[in-house]
């Protein structure tokens, strides 16, 4: 087989969650160029009706369904509603997730950290046991885990832990999963992003402006990550390019981990 043919999607449909935005939108497009089909889940209804404006205005095939993945029973609905309505998914990109709190440990509420523990890994846990086992009697799946660097080094300025645990705990899930369903032809891998530009990291910029240097700044590249630049290495994971991969977390970063 021809090389860049290993990174042919045509045929196959694949599902993203948070992909109205940031690195699941730009995931989106990735696969979308290379022939998939695919369907992006967010919680707001007008980011998803832009994403998926410009994605079709681009020629490429993407529908939506709306959820909101901090909630468990909303994870089991999404499920109902692809399996019945979008299936089969071949490829499915756990990516939604986030901080959203700065609480310091001893100060951190109960519903606080259950609720970053169930944006980051209960609702993947969900779709991946719903999503990925309907892969199984078909003998090939990808399950990409988007996870972080957080989940291997924590952040001086981060309080509370709970999305370090929650991404540290999806990373050690993606190589159980792996190592259980490679026998079916499934590869299961994670990505961890270091710091990019996404929305949320732009608004959080916007409100202290010295941040984006001070992070740059720690970076041997010095820069931030550009959403874009997470879509090839989504669409490698995605595709028979990397076919004897599986169980594996891969860094981009920008260098980030090694000061």
């Amino acid at each position: 087989m021809p090389i860049l043919d290993r990174f042919n999607l045509t045929g196959r449909r694949a599902l993203i969650t948070g992909g109205s935005r940031g690195l699941g939108l730009e995931m989106a497009r990735a696969l979308g160029e290379a022939g998939a089909e695919v369907v992006i889940s967010g919680s707001n209804a007008e980011h998803l009706h832009k994403a998926c404006e410009d994605l079709c205005s681009e020629d490429l095939h993407v529908t939506s369904v709306q959820a909101d993945l901090s909630k468990p029973e909303e994870a089991e609905r999404l499920s109902d509603v692809v399996l019945n309505e979008h299936a089969p998914i071949d490829i499915l990109i756990n990516n939604v997730g986030g901080r959203r709190i700065n609480t310091p440990t001893e100060d951190l509420a109960l519903e606080d950290w259950q609720r970053i523990l169930d944006l980051n890994l209960t609702q993947a846990f969900i779709l991946t046991k719903r999503i990925g086992a309907a892969m199984i009697p078909r003998k090939w799946g990808r399950i990409i885990n988007i996870s972080s660097i957080n989940a291997l080094w924590p952040g001086k300025a981060m309080r509370g832990r709970s999305y370090e645990t929650s991404k540290g705990a999806l990373t050690m899930f993606t190589k159980a999963v792996a190592a259980d369903w490679a026998v079916h032809g499934i590869t299961v891998n994670a990505i961890a992003p270091g710091p990019f530009l996404t929305d949320a990291n732009k608004r959080w910029i916007g409100e202290k402006p010295a941040f984006e240097g001070e992070v740059a700044d720690s970076i041997p590249m010095g820069r931030w990550g550009r959403p874009e630049e997470i879509g090839p290495l989504a669409l490698y994971l995605a595709s028979d390019a990397s076919s004897y991969m599986t169980g594996s977390v891969l860094v981009i970063d920008g260098g980030k981990l090694l000061w």
